[in-house]
């Protein structure tokens, strides 16, 4: 597997880089998910939006996965995962910025982790995604960036 800039590995201890200029967070529940986190960076890469992968579980990383959260001056995150789904909505527990989730089919062709990441409590907003969908996460990123960026806009209006 390449190695993806930021990424962390399960337990690899590597320190957290606050301070990137990132405009969107791609944040992975597992290593798994990576096909799907590389087609929303590519669609990200392709309108020249800056982004960054991490991988924090919200169940096994729950500590790592808040540092990423509080550190990052992403304006959107991404949240990738399967089964429970729980990331999506752990991260729009802990930040004020859009956080899109992108279920995973993992079990039961990913409709358990479409429901969990769309059925969350008032409060909680996450925008959902097809399953399996980083493009199309990607892409809503971009959007909404796109409302305070003329220069993204103009990219998205010529796609």
């Amino acid at each position: 597997m390449r190695k993806v800039r930021g990424s962390c590995r399960k337990n690899c201890g590597v320190p957290f880089r606050g301070g990137n200029m990132t405009d969107v967070l791609i944040i992975l529940g597992s290593e798994s998910d990576m096909p799907i986190a590389e087609k929303a960076k590519q669609a990200l890469d392709e309108l020249g939006v800056l982004n960054e992968i991490k991988v924090a579980s919200a169940h096994r990383q729950p500590d790592l996965l808040d540092k990423i959260i509080r550190e990052s001056d992403a304006k959107v995150f991404i949240g990738i995962a399967g089964l429970s789904a729980a990331l999506p909505g752990v991260i729009a527990s802990k930040t004020k910025k859009p956080v899109i989730g992108v279920p995973v089919n993992v079990k039961l062709d990913g409709l358990d982790a479409l429901l969990s990441t769309m059925q969350l409590p008032p409060g909680v907003p996450v925008a959902t995604v097809g399953i399996d969908n980083g493009k199309n996460a990607a892409l809503l990123a971009a959007r909404i960036l796109a409302l305070s960026d003329k220069k993204l806009a103009e990219k998205l209006n010529k796609k």
